[in-house]
């Protein structure tokens, strides 16, 4: 079974497997995000806090169809706080 990359889900399958599949129940409610430009970035930071195994399981993976992997997650501030 190919394993389909989390980049090419949309924000309906994204939100769907991780509120269903995956149990996270501290979401934004689906019509506040589906439309905003950030929304389906944040969902998909969200499958960085699970585990690969976990992903794999549900047919996802974080290679895309070069093989590349996501780079370092980019928090608000970075680690020394600059903006």
């Amino acid at each position: 079974m190919a394993l389909t990359p989390i980049v090419e889900l949309g924000v309906d399958e994204a939100y769907g497997l991780l509120a269903g599949r995956f149990g996270l129940r501290d979401l934004p409610p689906l019509g506040a995000i589906e439309n905003e430009d950030w929304g389906r970035d944040y969902l998909l930071s969200r499958f960085q806090e699970l585990p690969a195994s976990a992903l794999a399981e549900a047919g996802l993976t974080w290679d895309d169809e070069f093989g590349h992997e996501p780079g370092a997650a980019i928090t608000p501030g970075g680690e020394d706080g600059a903006p």
